[in-house]
């Protein structure tokens, strides 16, 4: 639990009690590479903190499976559009590499808030944070060709190479994984 309140302590400090309610109410959940965390058609209940591993979020379009986005250690990932919605998700969430995640109750996390505002701040500016990087991420399909992409994904994650298969990585960046190589020649 360490990680995850230091990476708590990021966004806003909690007290020992705020912490321990938190502790109380997650479980450490190890998970092999390539399964589901999540699977689609589920409603997303649960909050994740990734302490070893790599996750991504994808759903499939026509039949083609696509990557949203990359979770790595020290982040958190979750489907928030049917956390917060309580609907079944249209995307699933995957396991990349052998995984240990804290899995965090949302619904008694929620119940948590009225006890603990500093929970319920926390939570607003990590959500906040995602909210951006979010916007940041449909501004970068828009506005940037797809070597910025790849350049600013390797700024942003070194080592995704080595860890996500190519076609993770190309359907990320919203290309095929042979422009992927043209671009990786590039370099």
């Amino acid at each position: 639990m360490q990680k995850l309140f230091q990476y708590f302590h990021k966004f806003n400090p909690l007290t020992k009690d705020a912490l321990n309610a938190i502790a109380e109410i997650s479980d450490i959940i190890e998970i092999k590479r390539n399964k589901d965390l999540q699977s689609i058609g589920q409603t997303c209940k649960t909050i994740y903190f990734i302490n070893k591993g790599v996750a991504r979020i994808y759903y499939f379009k026509d039949g083609i499976d696509i990557t949203e986005s990359f979770s790595f250690e020290n982040n958190i990932i979750a489907r928030v559009e049917s956390l917060f919605t309580g609907k079944p998700s249209r995307k699933a969430i995957q396991i990349l590499e052998d995984a240990e995640v804290v899995a965090i109750n949302a619904n008694q996390l929620f119940k948590l808030y009225d006890t603990y505002p500093e929970i319920e701040r926390l939570f607003r500016k990590i959500f906040e944070a995602a909210y951006v990087e979010t916007v940041n991420r449909i501004e970068g399909m828009q506005f940037h060709s797809a070597e910025e992409r790849y350049n600013a994904l390797l700024n942003e994650a070194p080592n995704v190479l080595m860890k996500v298969p190519l076609k993770y990585v190309a359907s990320y960046l919203g290309i095929t994984q042979v422009s992927l190589s043209r671009i990786r020649g590039h370099r």
